[in-house]
C-alpha cells in the first residue's frame, strides 16, 4: 500500500513516522521549506512510546506530485484544508481512500463535494502533539490512537487494507464499524474543552476551582452533547460519564490546542469547532454558553488580523 501524508507536522508527522518506522511506503506531501528542513534533519519524533529518527523521508512537494496513492492521510489545520486539496488532487486517482484526521465534521462535506463521496473515510485521532522550534514532533503524553472507517459502517476491503498496514506501526489504530460516532463524541470533547480553556484562558483544573467554572464546563458538555443528539448521534451515557469526570477534575493541567495557539498569538479553528456546531444546532436548543466562545473566539481572530495589518 503506497500512502501519502500530506504535510508532516505535529500530527501527520507522528503517524507517518511511525508507519516509515514500521516500513511502510509511506511518502510526505510538504512545502519547500519543510522539504528542505527534513533533508538537512531529518523526521525526528521525541516520545514516551519511543523516539523515532528517520534520516532521509520519502517527501514530495505539490508541483512534483503526479502518482496516484492509495491511502491518503489529512490532518491539516481546517483553515488550510482549500490548500491542501489543490495540493494533494493529482494524487487521488479512482480508487484512493482520503482518511482525513481533522476535527469537527465541516471537512467531510468539503473533500466529498471535491473528491466524491466513496473516497472519503471516516477518521478521528487523540494524541497531545507539538512542533519544537527545530522541527522535531513531541509526542506530549502517551495517547496516540487513530480510528478509522467507511462512513456508511460497512466493511471494506480497502479497511482490512489499512488495518493490515497499521499493524505493528507502535500506535493504537481502531477500525471502527461506527466512525461518525466516534467522531461526534471527539467533538462534543474537544469543543468543550477548548470552549472552556480558550474562553476562560486556563488549564480545566483551575477553571474548576473558580466560582461558576464548573457550570460553565457542564453547561458546554450539555450543549454540544444536544447538538449531536439533534444530528442523530447522542453521546453514549457512559461516555459523558467520562467526559463530565475529565473535564471537572480540579487537578487536572489540561489545557487545548487551541487555547495554546490563542496564548501564541496563533491562528485557530474557531469556525470548524464551534461555529460548524451553531451552525448545526436545531432550533429550540440553548446555545448560550456556545455563543459567548465562539463571539470570544471571533473577536480573537478579528484582533489578530488587525494586529497583521499594522
Amino acid at each position: 500500500m503506497r500512502i501519502l501524508v500530506v504535510g508532516a507536522g505535529a500530527i501527520g508527522g507522528y503517524f507517518g513516522a511511525r508507519l516509515s518506522q514500521a516500513g511502510r511506503d509511506v511518502t510526505f506531501l510538504v512545502r519547500p521549506r519543510r522539504a528542505a528542513l527534513l533533508a538537512q534533519n531529518g523526521l525526528r519524533v521525541r516520545s514516551p512510546a519511543g523516539d523515532i529518527s528517520i534520516a532521509a523521508p520519502a517527501t514530495v512537494t505539490a508541483d512534483k506530485l503526479s502518482d496516484a496513492f492509495d491511502l491518503i492521510i489529512l490532518s491539516c489545520k481546517a483553515y488550510d484544508l482549500n490548500a491542501a486539496i489543490a495540493d494533494v488532487a493529482p494524487a487521488i486517482g479512482p480508487h484512493s481512500a482520503i482518511l482525513p484526521l481533522l476535527n469537527g465534521m465541516r471537512h467531510i462535506d468539503v473533500l466529498e463535494a471535491r473528491f466524491g463521496g466513496n473516497a472519503v473515510l471516516g477518521g478521528q485521532c487523540v494524541i497531545s502533539t507539538t512542533l519544537s522550534t527545530e522541527g522535531t514532533i513531541v509526542h506530549l503524553n502517551t495517547t496516540h490512537s487513530l480510528t478509522y472507517g467507511e462512513r456508511d459502517g460497512g466493511a471494506s476491503t480497502r479497511v482490512n487494507d489499512i488495518r493490515r498496514a497499521f499493524e505493528g506501526a507502535a500506535f493504537d489504530a481502531t477500525a471502527s464499524p461506527q466512525i461518525l460516532q466516534a467522531m461526534w463524541e471527539k467533538w462534543v470533547v474537544l469543543a468543550s474543552m477548548a470552549g472552556a480553556t480558550s474562553t476562560l484562558r486556563a488549564p480545566i483544573g483551575v477553571i474548576n476551582r473558580v466560582a461558576g467554572g464548573r457550570d460553565f464546563v457542564l453547561g458546554l458538555i450539555d450543549e454540544v452533547g444536544s447538538i449531536a443528539a439533534a444530528a442523530g448521534f447522542a453521546p453514549r451515557p457512559d461516555f459523558l460519564d467520562e467526559t463530565r469526570a475529565f473535564l471537572t477534575n480540579e487537578q487536572s493541567p489540561q489545557t487545548s490546542s487551541m487555547f495554546r495557539d490563542i496564548e501564541n498569538g496563533a491562528r485557530i479553528e474557531a469556525d470548524h469547532i464551534i461555529g460548524d456546531l451553531l451552525m448545526r444546532a436545531s432550533g429550540g436548543l440553548a446555545c448560550e454558553r456556545l455563543t459567548v466562545v465562539y463571539a470570544h473566539l471571533k473577536a480573537y481572530e478579528t484582533r489578530l488580523k488587525e494586529r497583521a495589518s499594522d
